[in-house]
């Protein structure tokens, strides 16, 4: 009788040990990733919000006048108007294209630059420049990947982003797993009881 009282009261300790040592590890991760977390919990709301904020975000996607893409202009002449329309907008603005985003179903393409968030959406079937505005979406992705201090920083390869993402995955496992035997290893030890 003596032996399975003094088993199930080690038992217990060790339950508690393990329980102190995942609520430090809780502690000490949070408080070591909480900038991270706040970061990436801020831009991640915003990113999501981006097509439901009225334009503010990232600009609505304007309506073309033809979807048939043998009605549309020459990617080559595309371009040029887009950069046209870029430079009567801003002409400091830096021209380097870094992607074209076709929407065949709103007969609409977009160009983004390399150096700068804005965009030029331009009718792909007239060459008519509905618009150049800021995608501040860009902005909040870069910054919710990391990506933008290897921007800043000139940094190759993604290192940054990289290890930032690596931080918060893992801190985020860490947090799962003490975080849910934190909640339940409490009830196994009053089950106990």
């Amino acid at each position: 009788m003596k032996d399975s009282i003094q088993q199930e009261k080690t038992g217990r300790q060790k339950q508690a040990k393990v329980l102190r040592l995942f609520r430090k590890i809780h502690k000490v991760t949070g408080s070591l990733t909480f900038v991270i977390f706040f970061i990436v919990s801020i831009t991640g709301l915003l990113l999501a919000w981006k097509k439901h904020s009225g334009g503010l975000i990232l600009p609505d996607t304007q309506k073309g006048t033809s979807m048939n893409k043998k009605e549309w202009l020459s990617l080559d002449t595309l371009e040029v108007l887009a950069l046209q329309g870029l430079a009567l907008h801003n002409p400091d603005l830096n021209p380097e294209v870094d992607r074209i985003d076709v929407r065949p179903s709103k007969g609409v393409m977009k160009f983004t630059f390399t150096e700068h968030y804005y965009e030029v959406q331009i009718d792909a079937a007239t060459g008519k420049v509905f618009h150049v505005k800021k995608r501040f979406s860009d902005l909040f992705e870069k910054i919710h990947d990391g990506s933008i201090v290897d921007k800043w920083l000139n940094i190759s390869g993604d290192w940054f982003k990289l290890t930032y993402a690596n931080i918060a995955g893992w801190a985020l496992l860490l947090f799962t797993i003490t975080g849910f035997w934190l909640w339940y290893g409490p009830k196994v030890m009053r089950r106990k009881n």
